[in-house]
């Protein structure tokens, strides 16, 4: 007689796993803004410049 066991998650595992994708979506946007500097540099986009109007400003 063969014997196939079945496959088990309690609860605790399905917590974890929940627990490891949401530590991995926070730490991908964490990386993202880190490196965002970096990325829109790579596609060619300057920051804006801002005007500054403090020289012309009447007291």
């Amino acid at each position: 007689m063969h014997y196939t066991p079945h496959f088990y998650l309690d609860p605790g595992t399905g917590s974890f796993i929940i627990q490891i994708a949401i530590a991995a979506l926070l730490g991908l946007g964490v990386a993202l803004r880190a490196s965002w500097g970096s990325i829109k540099k790579l596609f060619g986009i300057k920051p804006k410049e801002e005007d500054d109007d403090s020289d012309n400003a009447s007291n």
